[in-house]
């Protein structure tokens, strides 16, 4: 019974000791002390006011909450900018009367990602989601908030996961 002690030991020692570089986000070690997030301007042929600030918010929020990094005006070690470039509404499915009976939001954001500490990282890529809802609800109001709520909370997920996650 004593040497099965020290045999659990290190194999409780490998075992946290594998795992020293992860954390609960998904996201390895991060060389960066520092990142920023640039407005995203709204540049849809179809504008929703307010959009484009909620988007940077909510991008800023997730990197906050899901590391240690420090937001800064400017002058960061990881950098994202980018534009929203299409926000579009579209019928999806149709009754046997010929008229929409769901319709679908699409917002599409293209991001530029700066990692100044490995410019290897660097990439610019377009991030689209989207939100369907009934088309006898006008998309305003709570229908509005709760469609953006959902679509910007993948995108922000799908660019903290392409950026730092590495999935």
């Amino acid at each position: 019974m004593k040497k099965i002690y020290p045999l659990l030991t290190i194999i409780c020692l490998f075992i946290l000791n594998g795992c020293s570089v992860y954390n609960f986000t998904g996201t390895g070690k991060i060389d960066a002390k520092t990142f920023q997030v640039n407005f995203f301007q709204n540049n849809a042929d179809l504008i929703e006011p307010g959009i484009d600030r909620t988007f940077t918010l909510k991008l800023q929020d997730l990197i906050q909450n899901q590391t240690n990094l420090t937001l800064v005006k400017n002058g960061a070690d990881l950098t994202y900018e980018g534009e929203i470039v299409d926000y579009r509404i579209s019928p999806m499915t149709a009754t046997a009367d010929q008229q929409a009976s769901q319709n679908r939001l699409k917002i599409r954001i293209n991001v530029r990602f700066i990692n100044k500490k490995k410019e290897k990282d660097d990439f610019e890529k377009t991030f689209e989601f989207f939100y369907d809802y009934p088309a006898t609800s006008q998309l305003t109001g709570s229908t509005l908030s709760t469609a953006l709520n959902d679509i910007f909370e993948r995108i922000t997920q799908d660019i903290f996961n392409e950026s730092l996650a590495k999935w």
